[in-house]
């Protein structure tokens, strides 16, 4: 959750004019880009692994359990409502230790939407279910959430959407100026700019496994 490039891509995705296709250059010079509703997908990081032990309060290499990751992260949005709607696919690929009975491990997993790089507006909490056979050594399963974002919420002022957009022709005073440094087009754009973030729910002592090993 990078504050910075949230801004930067905020910026660089602003809606320029007419039918013009992202990417292309337009008839001043200038660089056109669409800038899109839908929030940002991701996973927080430190989140997207988990370590079951056993026994649970060990730390030893010897004493893990369950490996857990999650990947094949990918969202699909439809901005074309009131809300902004956003649906997180992901797979969830786990490894155990011990494998002579079937067992079931259950992960919970969270999806939460993150406002201007920071600030969590949402939170749900769900679960996933890994199914181990007999014998088996590793298994699978897929997982999904969905967030809501009010399309209002995500879109700039008109005035905030002027002054990124204006022209500017080199050797004019204001050519070399960023917007985003004057600090309230820079906020503007930070309360437009939404993530969808997903990762397993984790404890706290899970969390500093996940940062110190």
């Amino acid at each position: 959750m990078n504050v910075k490039s949230l801004a930067l891509i905020a910026v660089a995705a602003t809606a320029l004019a007419g039918c013009a296709k992202s990417g292309e250059i337009d008839a001043s010079g200038g660089i056109t880009a669409v800038r899109s509703a839908c929030p940002i997908v991701g996973v927080p990081a430190g989140t997207g692994d988990v370590t079951l032990f056993d026994p649970p309060a060990s730390r030893d290499e010897n004493a893990i359990d369950v490996v857990a990751n999650m990947t094949n992260v990918r969202g699909t949005c439809d901005d074309t409502g009131t809300d902004v709607v956003t649906t997180v696919n992901f797979e969830v690929r786990g490894r155990r230790t011990r494998t002579d009975a079937a067992r079931d491990v259950v992960l919970p997993y969270f999806i939460t939407i993150v406002r201007g790089g920071s600030s969590v507006i949402a939170k749900r909490v769900s679960q996933v279910n890994l199914h181990f056979d007999a014998g088996q050594a590793t298994a699978s399963t897929t997982g999904q959430a969905t967030s809501m974002v009010s399309r209002a919420a995500a879109t700039l002022p008109d005035d905030v959407r002027k002054e990124l957009t204006k022209p500017r022709k080199a050797g004019d005073q204001d050519a070399a100026v960023d917007p985003l440094s004057t600090p309230a087009v820079r906020q503007a754009v930070l309360r437009a700019s939404f993530e969808a973030m997903v990762g397993f729910q984790l404890t706290n002592d899970q969390l500093r496994y996940n940062a110190v090993r």
